[in-house]
């Protein structure tokens, strides 16, 4: 342990913070096109439902394990969750809270990356008079790919550029450097927002094609549709976004709530940052894609590309129906607003790391931020290198997805049944400024944890096509997508590391994933390491 000088400026600097470790890429990219594949408005329902209960417990949760932790000079999960039991194993599932982010910061800022290099060509006017298939092979060019080991010069250039501003941020420190940027960051991605909400907006019928009109875009957005709404699928795809909006069952919260003072409210900060959060994803997120698109190129259109490329391969495209003036200002709002949201959420990543290697190994800031530099470009190199084999997606899979249900299931059970649910209440109440709901007690105890339980399970199982009839049926087919079924490559119709000579695709997944393990493995080792020290120190 150590004995940190690090602490939060001001309760605005710590909430703005924390909004944006939850404000990340996934609000306008992610959220949009989960929303279009599932229902339109029919997916705010249960978004919303996982967002009270579920959501909203994790953050009360995650807030106060952190401040617990934080009494006895412990920044990162693997001891806070330690320090709650008297089970040694329990820091071993605090280990997530440190793998996760490296694997998720090694490939999210090479995406980072991308939004700076598209703010510089939206200002130099790069996409002025492109046509929509042009604006697409522009990206492909970018990241190079070519169907082969890729070596995109420029966007190579771009992440190490990217990852040496958030390392060189979080050599700051938290009042220095963390929080002098969510003071500026914040209130400009709230502006870029509104800006692009109001174009959309407006914009409405373009006459473009029959059914051109953001308008429709809006309302298949926000008009539920009732036969959707019992699909299990979608309530599945809307619990699962919680995890990724929110930034719960990662570790990133317990950190920098860890700095927090005993008596420091953490309800009412959490639901602050929460609903701050919902408010940029489901009014700002929705407004911008989706309706613009829908504008010009129609609702079916859109249903049938809706996807994570949108923002560069189309949204610019998009911008230049606006005329050149406002089609640079859009394209500089857009990817500035995504740059803004992509390094508040990494570098709330970077600082679990810190955290461990300061309190366990006595590290200097400097010393952990630029080791955490060196790990993550070793990390993210298979991800650019070999962008077209499938290891960007198997990061983001086991990193990105499965790791937080994993991490934020054993941490709800942690803490409302070995902790205990009365001192867990005591905890998060502790302080308050705000009259938590009596109710929410019963909800951390009994409904969080089978919601989250009931996630990972379908997850494990999911059938094919989502088809969950079938298990009733007869006719149960395991998917590609599930757990279990990533595991087994279930549909890859080539199992062989090697086709005539060359790695195939499979290859450089498994690799990946035997990257991913020993980047486990190696962060368990340490953990170990740092429990003889204490242990030494006893």
């Amino acid at each position: 342990m150590s004995k940190t000088n690090e602490g939060w400026g001001s309760r605005v600097g710590l909430i703005l913070a924390m909004a944006g470790n939850a404000v990340g890429l996934g609000n306008f990219l992610r959220f949009p096109v989960k929303a279009v594949q599932n229902g339109g408005g029919t997916f705010i329902i249960p978004y919303l439902v996982s967002f009270l209960l579920m959501g909203i417990p994790l953050l009360w949760v995650e807030w106060s394990m952190g401040r617990f932790g934080g009494r006895y000079g412990d920044h990162s999960t693997p001891f806070i969750l330690d320090n709650m039991t008297k089970k040694r194993f329990w820091k071993y599932f605090g280990v997530f809270g440190i793998f996760t982010n490296v694997g998720v910061i090694s490939y999210y800022t090479y995406i980072e990356s991308w939004t700076l290099s598209y703010t510089i060509k939206s200002l130099k006017g790069d996409f002025l008079g492109v046509p929509l298939n042009q604006v697409g092979e522009m990206f492909d060019h970018y990241v190079n790919i070519s169907g082969g080991i890729n070596l995109p010069t420029w966007g190579l250039l771009a992440f190490i550029v990217t990852l040496g501003i958030n390392i060189y941020i979080l050599s700051r420190g938290l009042s220095n450097g963390i929080e002098k940027v969510a003071k500026v960051a914040m209130p400009l991605l709230i502006i870029f927002g509104v800006f692009l909400a109001i174009m959309s907006i407006s914009l409405g019928a373009t006459g473009k094609c029959a059914d051109c009109n953001s308008h429709i875009g809006l309302n298949f957005l926000w008009k539920p549709d009732a036969k959707s709404l019992f699909n299990p699928t979608v309530w599945l795809e809307a619990a699962g976004q919680i995890f990724f909006t929110l930034s719960v069952g990662m570790g990133t919260i317990h950190c920098y709530s860890s700095y927090l003072r005993k008596r420091d409210d953490i309800a009412l900060n959490a639901m602050t940052a929460g609903w701050m959060n919902g408010f940029v994803e489901i009014v700002l997120g929705a407004s911008v894609v989706v309706p613009i698109a829908v504008g010009y190129l129609g609702l079916d259109w859109v249903v049938e590309n809706a996807g994570f490329m949108m923002a560069f391969k189309t949204m610019p495209f998009l911008f230049d129906q606006w005329g050149p003036a406002l089609a640079v200002m859009a394209g500089v709002a857009w990817f500035g607003l995504l740059f803004i949201a992509g390094i508040t959420s990494s570098l709330a990543m970077g600082t679990p790391w810190m955290g461990f290697m300061q309190d366990e190994f006595k590290w200097s800031r400097n010393k952990s931020a630029w080791t955490l530099g060196l790990l993550v470009l070793l990390m993210a190199l298979p991800t650019i290198l070999f962008f077209e084999y499938g290891v960007f997606d198997e990061y983001d899979y086991w990193t990105g997805t499965v790791s937080l249900v994993v991490f934020a299931l054993a941490e709800i059970i942690l803490f409302a049944w070995v902790f205990g649910i009365d001192k867990g209440w005591e905890e998060i109440t502790s302080g308050a400024d705000m009259k938590v709901p009596f109710v929410f007690k019963f909800v951390i105890k009994y409904i969080t944890p089978a919601f989250i339980l009931v996630i990972f399970l379908a997850s494990l199982i999911t059938p094919e096509g989502g088809d969950w009839s079938s298990i009733f049926n007869g006719n149960y087919k395991l998917s590609s997508q599930s757990i279990i079924g990533k595991i087994l490559h279930v549909g890859e119709t080539n199992k062989s590391w090697f086709v005539n000579g060359q790695p195939s695709k499979l290859f450089f997944i498994d690799m990946s994933r035997v990257l991913l393990i020993s980047l486990f493995a190696g962060i368990c080792f340490l953990v170990h390491q740092a429990q003889k020290q204490r242990s030494k120190l006893k």
